[in-house]
């Protein structure tokens, strides 16, 4: 099944994506050619795919229109298009001819509205599957249920037997049937009662809105609201972690305590490297992490944190980062996502990134060109490095980090890049050697 679209297919849609910008603005291409110094001629050739584009004119444009230049560029990131795919090839019955996958970026370029519609209906679609098998689970393993049921089928035991001897024995006295009649009124009250409580139970599990979404998820949503950048820990270390939670939306008590555990390596980090020290030295050496690790102290996991938590753009234009983190069992327990690059929501990513390759060979930086299958490359630096306080003989808590940083098109690369995708379940490349299934 093709999934990707070709860097050069996606480029020549540019223009496509201009004219819908342009519509959806509801500006005269007349208007906006004189904005940004062209004639109108000009950029009707432009937005028909007659023309190639970039630099400063789709800068000028993008500015005009108010919209990344990413977004004109390049179309839908890879997030939304793992979105979109997963809908084509989610297992519903077609009303119609299959969907065609190969045509999904011009679709995107024409319609961005509907597009992000598709994504938004699957997202909903994969958090109530989710809820539903959190529910499953919760009625598996629910205290709360495995005790009244216990309680239920105890007194419906106890009503039965009661029954049963009223039934069998006409005769007898009328005290002894009183004393039965009373055991049965009273069995019955409390199965009532039982089942009342049961039912309130389940009202309030359903009145409870984090159904669809994991501690780790409303911690990971809390950071990107920030930017994952905290001044007020920058300036005033640990001692302000209680004020951050106290600030972040949507968190229950789980959330608090793990939103409290990455923001005191945060704190950490950042007394370890001071921002300011630490965001002028890498902007001195445009960002790259092998030029910091001396300034770290040789702790390459160090210095790759602190380059995700710098804050974007500014006068020192820091990169947009990706960071993916993830423990010895390969699971993936933090992620800050960058466009373009997919990192799944549920389950491992992909088996060869270096992420992954970085567990089977501890405290060994490693660097790799990566290749998504929309042609789009990333530069991955990944170490893997004990965790928390060991001493003699104990066993270390490893976790593998990983940064991201996205390759100019026109770069030149010494060597070939690694194909990798966003995870088996997502993936085109059929023929992967690392494919699971």
């Amino acid at each position: 099944m093709a999934r990707s679209t070709p860097p050069s297919r996606r480029h020549a849609l540019t223009g496509s994506r201009i004219r819908e910008r342009r519509l959806a603005l509801g500006m005269k291409q007349g208007d906006l050619a004189e904005r940004v110094g062209v004639s109108a001629s000009y950029l009707n050739l432009i937005e028909h795919n007659k023309r190639r584009i970039g630099g400063k004119l789709l800068l000028d444009l993008a500015r005009a229109m108010e919209v990344e230049p990413a977004r004109l560029s390049d179309g839908m990131d890879a997030s939304l298009s793992d979105m979109v795919h997963a809908a084509a090839g989610a297992g519903l019955p077609a009303l119609g001819p299959p969907a065609e996958l190969d045509r999904i970026e011009e679709f995107a370029g024409r319609f961005p509205g509907w597009i992000g519609i598709i994504a938004a209906q699957q997202k909903r679609i994969a958090d109530l599957e989710a809820a539903v098998e959190g529910l499953r689970d919760r009625l598996a393993h629910d205290p709360v249920l495995a005790g009244a049921m216990h309680e239920m089928l105890s007194t419906v035991a106890a009503i039965r037997s009661t029954s049963d001897i009223l039934v069998r024995e006409p005769d007898l006295e009328a005290v002894w049937r009183g004393r039965f009649h009373r055991n049965l009124h009273e069995e019955a009250e409390r199965l009532s009662d039982n089942a009342t409580a049961l039912l309130r139970h389940f009202e309030r599990q359903g009145a409870r809105t984090d159904l669809v979404s994991t501690p780790q998820e409303r911690v990971e949503a809390a950071f990107d609201a920030a930017g994952h950048h905290f001044p007020a820990i920058e300036a005033g270390g640990v001692a302000s972690v209680a004020e951050v939670i106290e600030a972040m939306e949507g968190l229950d008590a789980g959330a608090a305590r793990l939103a409290r555990d990455r923001l005191t390596r945060y704190a950490e980090d950042a007394a370890r490297l001071p921002l300011g020290p630490f965001l002028a030295a890498a902007a001195a050496v445009d960002f790259n992490p092998e030029a910091l690790i001396g300034m770290g102290g040789g702790d390459v996991a160090l210095v790759l944190r602190r380059l995700a938590s710098l804050p974007e753009g500014g006068a020192e234009g820091v990169p947009g980062f990706g960071l993916a983190i993830c423990d010895a069992a390969g699971a993936l327990i933090f992620r800050r996502r960058i466009p373009a690059f997919s990192v799944p929501r549920y389950g491992a990513g992909c088996a060869l990134w270096p992420l992954y390759g970085a567990l089977a060979r501890p405290m060994v930086p490693d660097l790799a060109v990566l290749e998504q299958p929309d042609g789009a490359r990333f530069r991955a630096w990944a170490v893997a490095a004990p965790v928390g306080a060991t001493g003699f003989g104990a066993q270390p808590v490893m976790q593998a980090v990983m940064l991201l940083r996205a390759v100019p098109e026109d770069e030149a690369l010494t060597q070939g890049p690694r194909p990798v995708g966003p995870g088996c379940e997502m993936c085109p490349r059929e023929e992967c050697a690392a494919r699971r299934g």
